[in-house]
């Protein structure tokens, strides 16, 4: 009897767990799957947005990598702005996460000054950062002018409109001062004292106790961190749209131009799949190595 009344607890709680991830169930089968599903097998066509197109087996993959030059551009320019920013954003995280995690009068004030860019519209500040970076009456040549520096023209320039759109990804590092701020939160304060007690310095603290304990933190920023940045479109788009002379021209902004503006889904997809190896390669990589330097106190 108390064997048979368990059994339709438990029946009833499996119903029940079914209909409530239903909603998230069907969002992830409809708007998910489905068209993964779809845009593998649309990298053997050349279906264009009306959904018309015929199989053309490997020619998309052999466009890609053998005939399309703006495939080798967009993924240089791609991986330029991840070579800079990434490992940029997580020192500077990791320096202003060291200085929020004080116990000063008014840091709850700073930690949403930092956090509040991340969460803003993502148009309205790559306008503000047009303006700022504006050669005639920017802001960041204006400074520059009151020390007698004469500004490039930053979006125009072949030169500064890459670094111009890291500096914009920089500023956005709310999210990533915060996870790490967590991580130094999280690190037990009796190690500080029994280094303080043994003589050790601050710097020594932060090498030696806060850099090992805060490295899985880290290893989590840096992996959402690439993944984010390989996939670098708008401020580009919206700023100098790849420009000038595709120097700004990044591989996500290929993938829209390929099937939006172009009109070739099938050769979009086959570019968002090469993407999508390229960034688990790298992330496998970094997998891999992490067991020489991520330390996990258990």
């Amino acid at each position: 009897m108390m064997k048979a009344r368990k059994n339709n607890i438990e029946k009833r709680e499996e119903r029940q767990f079914f209909f409530f991830i239903s909603p998230w169930l069907l969002g992830f089968l409809i708007f998910t799957l489905y068209p993964m599903v779809f845009s593998v097998v649309l990298v053997f066509t050349n279906m264009d947005m009306t959904g018309s197109g015929q199989f053309i087996g490997f020619a998309n993959i052999v466009r890609a990598l053998a005939q399309d030059p703006l495939f080798y551009k967009s993924l240089l320019n791609t991986l330029y702005f991840v070579l800079v920013s990434v490992p940029v954003s997580l020192a500077l995280a990791f320096l202003i996460a060291l200085l929020l995690n004080q116990r000063i009068k008014g840091v709850g004030f700073f930690r949403t000054s930092f956090y509040i860019p991340y969460i803003t519209s993502g148009v309205a500040v790559t306008l503000l950062w047009g303006w700022i970076f504006n050669a005639q009456f920017g802001l960041v040549n204006y400074s520059l002018s009151l020390f007698g520096i004469s500004g490039p023209n930053w979006l125009s320039d072949m030169k500064w409109a890459m670094p111009a759109i890291i500096i914009m990804g920089i500023w956005t590092i709310g999210n990533s001062i915060i996870i790490t701020l967590a991580g130094l939160q999280d690190i037990p304060a009796q190690l500080y004292e029994s280094a303080e007690i043994d003589g050790a310095s601050r710097l020594v603290q932060v090498t030696r106790i806060t850099l090992p304990l805060v490295t899985p933190t880290l290893y989590f920023n840096l992996v959402m961190g690439i993944i984010g940045g390989f996939q670098i479109f708008m401020q580009p788009y919206i700023l100098t749209e790849g420009g000038p002379n595709y120097a700004t021209y990044t591989y996500m902004m290929h993938i829209y131009n390929s099937g939006f503006k172009y009109n070739e889904m099938g050769f979009a997809s086959t570019l968002a799949w090469l993407l999508f190896i390229v960034i688990m390669l790298i992330t496998q990589m970094i997998n891999r190595t992490s067991k020489f330097w991520v330390y996990y106190d258990n």
